[in-house]
């Protein structure tokens, strides 16, 4: 008998949420994703010493604002990390804009802009690089833009349906819907356990999935943030997973049969719908649940930024030294 993990690479294209390059280059992922919470963890380890001494003494040489050199320092590192992954898998790697741009189109589309850029001295094509945005109204414009550019966008941070038509609409190339988040709202919320099936995140990816494929909308649904086997396998068939290693692992050492849960032919009609921001704003504004993570996702990732950021100024303060 084969692997769930195997069974589970026949129908749905597996990606691993890691920066750990020993992990990735064992479970072969086609995908990685990416965002500050990764990368910083990747930094910390000896494999990235190299990385940090190139880009601190290439922040040395920059001068200016010692507040802006470590941000350009810091997105150095980041597209450092990409660029690790990049060698290893046949796929995307996603990398995030800066969770402190999440209310500013423009500055998110400069940074956008600029990572590309950044990727692009390394000898990394468009092609393989998704930016990723948090699925704010301001995100999904910026999407919007940069899919006019011909630059693929991860929508991330997304809990809700009307997060999910918003960025349709925009036309984006690929959504992350979370799926542990929107459980742990609800077990915080209610008090209460659930099974694979009941999973409120498992729910709202398995309803998003199947609007899109009753609408024929092109975007890919990725579930991503699990915090059990058990959801994985309750999203098999999905488009895309985002996997952690430890759940790859779990996966690939388990030989029982895996059961497909989702699948495009099995579409029902669903009417499609269309958000204004207005409508986009309302919607989410009467979704607890939804606002509630996704402020709290923003936040968290720009806490990640901001201990990466200080890391940085201090090891260009003793580089000066």
């Amino acid at each position: 008998m084969t692997s769930k993990l195997d069974q589970l690479r026949e129908i749905t294209t597996v990606v691993a949420d890691t920066g750990d390059i020993e992990a990735v280059a064992r479970l072969k992922p086609v995908d990685c994703t990416t965002n500050p919470s990764i990368v910083l963890k990747a930094l910390g380890t000896p494999m990235f010493a190299d990385a940090i001494k190139e880009a601190v003494a290439w922040g040395k040489k920059q001068g200016g604002n010692p507040e802006a050199v470590s941000s350009a320092v810091a997105d150095r590192l980041a597209i450092s990390v990409g660029a690790a992954l990049v060698k290893l898998v046949p796929g995307r790697v996603s990398t995030e804009v800066d969770a402190d741009l999440s209310f500013d189109t423009e500055a998110s589309l400069a940074k956008a802009r600029a990572i590309i850029a950044a990727y692009k001295e390394r000898g990394i094509e468009r092609e393989r690089i998704l930016i990723k945005l948090a699925s704010t109204w301001e995100g999904i414009k910026a999407a919007e833009v940069l899919q006019s550019e011909g630059i693929d966008c991860n929508l991330t941070l997304l809990f809700s349906q009307a997060q999910a038509i918003a960025c349709a609409e925009a036309k984006v190339f690929l959504i992350s819907p979370f799926v542990g988040r929107i459980l742990d709202w609800y077990k915080k919320s209610t008090g209460e356990d659930y099974t694979a099936e009941e999973d409120p995140g498992v729910i709202s990816v398995r309803e998003i999935y199947n609007y899109y494929k009753a609408n024929d909308i092109k975007t890919i649904v990725m579930g991503a943030s699990f915090r059990s086997a058990g959801e994985i396998e309750a999203l098999a068939g999905c488009d895309r997973l985002t996997i952690s290693p430890n759940l790859l692992d779990e996966l690939a050492k388990d030989e029982g049969k895996l059961e497909r849960k989702l699948s495009p032919d099995s579409r029902k009609p669903d009417p499609k719908v269309s958000v204004d921001e207005k409508t986009f704003r309302w919607m989410m504004n009467e979704d607890a649940m939804a606002t509630e993570k996704l402020a709290e996702g923003i936040r968290a990732f720009a806490k990640d930024l901001g201990t990466l950021r200080t890391m940085v100024q201090k090891e260009l303060q003793l580089a000066a030294a």
